[in-house]
């Protein structure tokens, strides 16, 4: 049972991970500039969802480089949430669910350093919901009511960075805080501290490497997004594995 969950798994993440680079690319755009409607070669995005879930597409008309990076990406986050978890718990629906939008996320604000609104937005609301759920069904292994404690406290958190330092953090680092706080809040203040301490220090690594390089000075802006959702992947990991019986 366990293998064949996170065989299961492995395949869901590869199959939604073939759909991100369509969306990646129309989403990489400027905040002033509508979302892509065309390939580079100038053809009309057509597909399912009026051409916003496809594949990369022909050679001339490809829309990602390294098309299979996004499903692997998925598979692996996926893979590694499965067998942290280490059984059917509610939760980890919500993860699976999650998984191929924090990639999306990720890939779009590598690219263009922007979380768009209506990727963030919807997760902050989509992800406490959900995790109500799970709660009501049995063997989950958090808590809902921390969960939105989560959410308050990171998304909070960030706000008083961005308020701060706001050319050191943008806005849609702060709404991106919300669900990821209420995902690692669920299993508690510990994980939720570890995840989000995970991904500055990702970040403080990668603008090191990048200083050392020469390839950026301390005043260069980094996109942040990568890392707060490579650290809450940590935290979770942390939290699926301690929280097993």
């Amino acid at each position: 049972m366990y293998v064949t969950m996170i065989a299961l798994a492995a395949l869901w993440g590869a199959a939604v991970g073939l759909l991100v680079p369509r969306a990646a690319y129309r989403l990489s755009v400027a905040p002033e500039e509508p979302w892509r409607d065309r390939c580079p070669a100038g053809h009309v995005l057509v597909g399912p969802a009026r051409g916003w879930l496809g594949g990369p597409g022909r050679q001339e008309c490809a829309t990602a480089p390294g098309p299979l990076a996004a499903p692997l990406l998925t598979a692996l986050a996926c893979t590694a949430l499965a067998a942290a978890t280490g059984g059917p718990r509610p939760e980890l629906a919500v993860w699976l669910l999650g998984a191929p939008f924090a990639v999306l996320l990720a890939s779009v604000d590598a690219r263009v350093h922007r979380l768009p609104d209506g990727l963030t937005l919807p997760l902050a609301a989509a992800v406490p919901l959900l995790l109500g759920v799970a709660e009501l069904l049995p063997y989950d292994a958090g808590s809902w009511f921390h969960a939105l404690l989560g959410a308050l406290a990171l998304g909070g958190a960030y706000l008083v960075l961005f308020l701060v330092n706001p050319s050191g953090l943008g806005f849609g680092d702060v709404k991106l805080a919300l669900p990821l706080g209420a995902a690692l809040g669920w299993y508690g203040w510990g994980v939720l501290f570890a995840g989000a301490f995970a991904g500055f220090l990702l970040g403080a690594l990668y603008g090191l490497g990048l200083v050392l390089l020469r390839r950026a000075d301390r005043s260069s802006a980094i996109p942040f997004g990568p890392f707060m959702l490579a650290g809450g992947l940590l935290g979770l990991l942390l939290g699926a594995f301690t929280a097993l019986p």
